[in-house]
């Protein structure tokens, strides 16, 4: 019973460390952009010229967007 006493501030101290570390995600935006890495990964780098134009064109229309 004992160890209740130290299993609930140590809970409480672990919830306030993750509010803290969610509210510094937030304010320094790394919520900012979750669809450009996903979409990252379905481009290719060696591209033949007339994709690679049409990525670019889609990249600015998404960068407009933002």
């Amino acid at each position: 019973m004992s160890i209740i006493y130290v299993l609930i501030p140590v809970a409480i101290l672990i919830v306030a460390i993750a509010i803290v570390v969610f509210f510094w995600a937030v304010r320094s935006n790394q919520f900012e952009d979750l669809d450009r890495q996903g979409y990252n990964i379905l481009f290719d780098d060696d591209l033949p010229p007339e994709e690679k134009k049409l990525a670019e064109e889609r990249k600015k229309i998404l960068d407009e967007r933002d």
